[in-house]
């Protein structure tokens, strides 16, 4: 049985000042679906563009999350954007951080407004061996580079090609900007759009934010939010970040690492697969587990581990990242290892207390031999390949 969500209200009005290491963060949250501490906390970046980091507490990537409460997130996030948009409907994830959310509230549209005229795609940091639909850029990140690639069928690919609605998804907006880069790349190869929603699950771009985007968008837009709000960072004299290491990759075509489409290609989860192994992996009620998706790999573990969680066992979810951030604050602790996409970058998984939990189980779209053995061994975990 899957465990219950704790009852959220809509929060009150609230101004929070964070000190951080790299400075000074006030926040102002304006409307939100729960309360502040409920959807979002805060830590420091180790970024010289930006040095400050929203930390979800539904997202599933810095902060364990019962997959409950992100299938909560999902779906006030789904019921946010309209059911009769004007379709074909592209629904998008930006990497790395909203692979697995953009898939979700796509599921969660798709199964509410009884549509077929849908379609997903996430972008990626890695190269494949095919042309690409577009690159765009995102301004503030320490991997500020993204591809999209085209639909792997031919019917997806036609699908595409008449798209006239398309919902971005990230996990926060502060600026907006990497949505209208994106919006412009896509109005440039998708000549039937007419309409774009940007998803976010916390959006701070404050009052102006909404008559910026409408002046700036291509076609009519609008965002949609569980939390709006707005902030103010004051960076602490003198901060460089020179200490922010390297997260590009080495741009060499992954097509080798990555034998399957979980999304990049507008590819699905296989539900009845997951369930096998849900039942081959299950051993009790009540036994607290840690699944771990790994980077861009996000939906079919978040799917593996809320199956778990209705089998009956005590699960946690989230996912390993190359984002680099300072513990302290929101991260309580930090695992740092190298990555599964044969780049050789640093990532890290944040605030995982190995005691808290009788398994941890790393989930892997790439071959068993990328896994860094030290993620493995400081977790004592079992690899999962999917």
């Amino acid at each position: 049985m899957s465990r219950p969500v704790p009852s959220t209200t809509a929060a009150a009005a609230e101004t929070r000042r964070v000190v951080l290491p790299t400075g000074d963060l006030v926040v102002r949250v304006e409307d939100a679906a729960a309360p502040l501490d409920r959807l979002c906390a805060f830590a420091a970046r180790r970024n010289p563009r930006r040095g400050f980091l929203f930390v979800s507490r539904v997202l599933g990537r810095h902060v364990p999350v019962r997959p409950a409460r992100m299938r909560w997130a999902h779906a006030r996030l789904a019921a946010r954007v309209e059911p009769d948009l004007p379709g074909p409907v592209l629904f998008l994830g930006l990497a790395e951080t909203a692979t697995g959310l953009g898939q979700g509230v796509h599921e969660t549209w798709r199964r509410r407004a009884g549509r077929t005229d849908t379609l997903f795609l996430h972008s990626t940091r890695y190269r494949l061996d095919r042309e690409p639909l577009l690159e765009f850029r995102e301004e503030h990140s320490h991997a500020p580079a993204h591809v999209v690639y085209h639909p792997g069928s031919e019917a997806l690919r036609r699908m595409l090609r008449r798209v006239r609605s398309v919902v971005l998804l990230d996990d926060e907006a502060s600026t907006g900007t990497t949505f209208l880069n994106l919006a412009r790349a896509l109005a440039a190869v998708l000549p039937r759009m007419e309409r774009v929603t940007m998803a976010v699950l916390t959006d701070w771009r404050g009052d102006a934010g909404g008559d910026a985007l409408q002046a700036a968008a291509p076609v009519p837009a609008r965002m949609v939010s569980l939390l709006a709000g707005s902030y103010a960072f004051t960076p602490q004299a003198g901060l460089d970040g020179a200490d922010a290491p390297a997260a590009g990759g080495d741009g060499k075509p992954k097509d080798a690492l990555l034998p399957r489409d979980h999304g990049r290609l507008g590819g699905g989860v296989d539900a009845a697969r997951v369930r096998t192994m849900a039942r081959r992996l299950f051993r009790r009620s009540g036994e607290r587990l840690l699944v771990l998706g790994t980077g861009e790999f996000v939906h079919p573990p978040y799917r593996l581990a809320a199956e778990l969680e209705r089998l009956g066992a005590d699960v946690r979810f989230q996912a390993t990242t190359r984002s680099p951030a300072l513990v302290g604050h929101a991260l309580e602790c930090a695992l740092q290892f190298t990555d599964n996409y044969g780049d050789g970058i640093p990532n890290w998984v944040y605030n995982v207390h190995r005691e808290a939990y009788d398994r941890v189980l790393v989930c892997h779209e790439t071959p068993a031999d990328t896994l860094d053995p030290v993620l493995l061994a400081e977790l004592a975990a079992r690899p999962v390949a999917f």
